[in-house]
């Protein structure tokens, strides 16, 4: 399948710099990155973002509790976010920090662009504010502890704020918004959220402050620098800054604007899929094709927390179990959109079942028969059984297979769906038992490690974006040129007389202390 001149824009959000990078954040870069190496395989020209957001009182606070100014702390907590992107092997094609020049002139110009059309207006606030969110919220959405303390709605310190204010009529927007949802059903996924979304959009919106007076470090309002402006109005701005706004004729605004997805965990959706919808309506801006909202994971079924001290470090999870060990169990443990617990026997088991005894042994097994028994060439193979061609067939259908569930994000579900033909795989060589036939069927038995080489290469070719190394280390054993191995080849034939390189391991079983 060509797919000429197509692009697919995907975003991470864009992480804020109070604190090192988490499980939480490399489980949403993670996606995307996955998203985006299978698109680029696909023929897609991939613009993949990532970054951080830099802005705000709860980085300015972060700073002086460190006793350095804001710009020396974001520097070093943004580099440790960059720093995550080679340890986990991300693919992105930028990093954009809000505190860059290109930024400040994104946001001023869409600031200015809502005043020209008479969506800002300047007034007071007076209302619920939690710095820890940098989120305001209602009456109706804070409550009392039993300390007597006010909290937000995920249990948040929210502190009553007065101050002069510039205000975003979002409350005009209310009906546009419950239009794109009834008009695009997929714009909000998974569809849980999509309900949670419209219920408290149908439950009335209120105008929203959009500018600070009370700390400074942000991106100053055009013309009335006694205000900043709202971190998250300056936040979401980076989605089209990366691409060129506001020069709107630039080449890369024209090909990637509006974005095909907005990746983001669901404590941020409402921003995403409420105020910047409602911003880009406002602007007369084109609206992104999708926000996809994730779920939370715990630590063995305890939420994860800094007092606790159960944070998942991602540097760690890497060094304790391997980088493709450790992209595959997060993408294949939860169903993507749900929450989900690491628990350190399910990686094990996952590491040990799915990888080395299911995918790892399946390969190994039949290239090293073949290195003792065919020269270490691809042999040639005679007529095909209904049982060759089966298998072949559930191979086959797995691009097509995989494609439609990672166009919705369905990426545990496409590795069920890659480990149905891992098995199937399995169960033929079992059945064909080709140790036996070298003994009374030779023919047969090179006929059935040649259809294997084709079902590895597959397999290899469809599980690069989730664990580009290992299946790398799998494509090199089978010798396919790195010219071969997007999915334009998919239908390449395995050439018989190919010198194969002596087989190797591919994922080892883990034998940690705890296995």
């Amino acid at each position: 399948m060509s797919n000429d001149n197509k692009s697919y824009y995907i975003t991470t959000p864009i992480y804020y710099v109070n604190d090192v990078p988490h499980i939480g954040h490399a489980y949403t870069s993670l996606a995307c990155d996955v998203m985006a190496r299978f698109k680029r395989l696909d023929g897609y020209d991939v613009h993949f973002l990532t970054g951080t957001d830099e802005h705000g009182q709860k980085v300015e606070t972060s700073a002086e509790k460190k006793g350095v100014d804001p710009k020396t702390f974001t520097d070093e907590v943004s580099q440790s976010f960059r720093d995550l992107l080679g340890v986990m092997n991300f693919s992105n094609d930028d990093f954009i920090r809000t505190t860059e020049e290109r930024h400040h002139k994104s946001c001023q110009a869409i600031w200015e662009r809502l005043i020209e059309r008479g969506e800002i207006y300047l007034g007071s606030y007076a209302g619920w504010y939690a710095v820890r969110d940098e989120a305001f919220y209602t009456e109706k959405e804070v409550t009392k502890d039993e300390k007597g303390d006010m909290r937000g709605p995920m249990g948040v310190e929210v502190a009553w704020v007065e101050e002069p204010s510039y205000f975003f009529k979002l409350s005009a927007w209310g009906d546009r918004l419950l239009e794109l949802y009834d008009s695009q059903p997929d714009f909000i996924l998974p569809k849980s959220r999509r309900n949670e979304v419209i219920s408290f959009v149908k439950g009335g919106l209120h105008d929203l402050s959009v500018s600070r007076t009370t700390f400074n470090w942000g991106v100053p309002v055009p013309g009335d620098d006694k205000h900043i402006m709202y971190v998250w109005l300056d936040a979401l701005t980076n989605y089209i800054t990366a691409v060129g706004f506001p020069d709107e004729s630039k080449d890369s605004y024209q090909k990637f604007w509006p974005a095909d997805l907005h990746m983001v965990g669901k404590d941020i959706l409402r921003f995403h899929a409420v105020y910047w919808p409602a911003f880009l309506m406002a602007a007369e801006l084109p609206l992104p094709k999708r926000v996809f909202a994730h779920g939370w994971w715990t630590n063995e079924g305890q939420k994860i927390s800094k007092s606790v001290g159960n944070v998942i470090d991602p540097h760690k999870l890497i060094e304790d179990y391997g980088l493709d060990q450790t992209r595959y169990f997060l993408m294949r443990e939860v169903p993507f959109g749900n929450d989900g617990d690491f628990a350190h026997e399910a990686m094990v088991t996952r590491m040990n079942s799915d990888l080395a005894n299911a995918l790892g042994n399946l390969c190994q097994r039949g290239l090293s028969m073949i290195a003792k028994n065919c020269e270490g060439k691809i042999p040639v193979p005679g007529e095909l059984s209904d049982e060759d061609r089966t298998l072949q067939d559930s191979v086959d259908a797995l691009l097509e297979d995989v494609r439609g569930e990672l166009e919705v994000q369905g990426f545990s579900r496409a590795l069920e769906r890659i480990w149905q033909s891992v098995s199937a795989a399995n169960v033929y060589v079992d059945d064909q038992a080709p140790w036996a036939l070298r003994k009374t069927d030779l023919k047969r038995m090179e006929t059935v490690l040649y259809v294997l080489t084709g079902v590895y290469r597959k397999l290899a070719l469809i599980l690069q974006p989730y664990m580009p190394d290992s299946t790398s280390s799998i494509l090199e054993l089978l010798a396919v040129d790195e010219s071969a191995r997007s999915f334009e080849s998919w239908n390449y034939v395995m050439e018989s007389g190919t010198e194969l390189p002596k087989p190797a391991g591919v994922f080892p079983r883990y034998a940690g202390p705890e296995a």
